[in-house]
């Protein structure tokens, strides 16, 4: 089984910044793909970024490209997520997730989720 651990929320101004971790532990990781999501209250879990261990690409969805920024940390077993330039309208609690398929991680699917850790943004 997968474990992630996420840390690194709290309450920034716009345009400010934080930056979350992921902690894994379980079951090896080679071939899995890590991801983030966020949840804002009234609103469905969306997908933030994404990319895999073994390296290669990185993915976003289109409301953080340019200020976020996913990466990782094979030796430690950490994802990161840095964001900048906040915005209120990132508000949520965000999830770290993590699954051997990309595909499925995007949509949503992992067979893993971390406890989430809240951000909030003030105007």
């Amino acid at each position: 089984q997968v474990q992630l651990v996420e840390s690194g929320g709290g309450l920034v101004q716009a345009g400010g910044s934080l930056k979350l971790s992921c902690a894994a532990s379980g079951r090896t990781f080679s071939n899995y793909a890590m991801g983030w999501f966020r949840q804002a209250p009234g609103k469905e879990r969306e997908f933030v970024a994404a990319l895999r261990w073994s390296g290669g690409s990185t993915y976003y969805a289109d409301s953080v490209k340019g200020r976020f920024t996913i990466s990782r940390d094979n030796a430690k077993k950490m994802v990161y997520l840095q964001m900048d330039s906040l915005k209120p309208e990132d508000t949520a609690v965000y999830y770290c997730a993590a699954d051997p398929s990309l595909g499925r991680l995007n949509q949503g699917l992992s067979v893993a989720w971390g406890q989430g850790t809240q951000v909030t943004v003030s105007s």
